[in-house]
């Protein structure tokens, strides 16, 4: 085939006219420097906010292309917020250097916690989710999803001093509802029962109240699902139906042990 011709072919198929790779690389920049400018304690807050804002402002002009949508103006409105942001986000540090004994500083969570980078990364892109600026919160959990292996949908409602340990294959769902104090483990889903675009505008994935443990690879699911408050689910648990508070969930497999010595 001549190459006029597998150009031609090519450029005839790059058919959508928004598709720029920029915005995620645009994105991810603006999510590190966000992520200095609340925590790194050489970073001047007032000089990086003022790049921030000139970053946001290329980044929504990339991601609002359908008229009528302000993004631009959202900026101001997310700045506000970022005060209380920082303040969730040092109780979920907190609560982590807490809650795991291997956590020796509060300091190692921020630093090295992948299940805080995942809730941090989460808790920026929450508010921006909640202004209605198109594509760019979820690009930020996703970058935080290719870091961590923890999949937690902007959408999902988070209360304060929420753990993950380990963090690697939790997958937290769009209408997924989460209270205080509440902890998961590794490889835990919070999903749906069934995918089907009709579902988008309903809640479609469990309400986990406070104070609730969720251990490693656990799945619960379906928008009707409540578990309540203080329960514990145990590892490998499939749930599909509510728990009442202050209840013990556990899977008990088979398993046989045999001492080959034993004659």
């Amino acid at each position: 085939m001549e190459l006029d011709k597998i150009i031609k072919e090519i450029e005839d198929q790059k058919y959508l006219p928004n598709l720029n790779f920029s915005i995620k690389e645009k994105t991810e920049a603006f999510t590190k420097k966000l992520f200095y400018t609340l925590f790194d304690k050489q970073t001047p807050v007032k000089d990086n906010l003022m790049e921030l804002g000139l970053e946001f402002e290329v980044l929504a002009k990339l991601v609002c292309w359908e008229p009528g949508l302000p993004c631009q103006d959202i900026w101001k409105d997310y700045l506000n917020k970022l005060p209380e942001i920082l303040n969730k986000l040092n109780l979920d540090a907190q609560a982590i250097a807490k809650n795991d004994p291997a956590a020796n500083s509060v300091e190692e969570v921020y630093l090295s916690y992948p299940g805080f980078f995942a809730i941090a990364t989460y808790r920026l892109s929450h508010e921006f989710y909640k202004l209605g600026l198109p594509l760019v919160p979820r690009l930020m959990t996703e970058c935080a999803h290719s870091l961590t292996g923890t999949d937690i949908n902007p959408g999902a409602k988070i209360g304060r001093s929420f753990f993950i340990d380990h963090a690697t294959g939790v997958v937290i769902g769009e209408t997924a509802v989460i209270d205080d104090n509440v902890k998961i483990y590794q490889g835990v889903t919070l999903g749906a029962l069934t995918v089907n675009k009709t579902l988008k505008n309903i809640k479609r994935h469990p309400t986990i109240e406070k104070n609730v443990t969720i251990y490693a690879n656990a799945t619960i699911l379906g928008g009707e699902t409540v578990i309540g408050e203080n329960s514990v689910i145990g590892g490998n648990v499939w749930l599909t139906k509510s728990v009442p508070k202050d209840s013990m969930v556990s899977h008990t497999p088979q398993i046989n042990i045999k001492n080959n010595s034993d004659k």
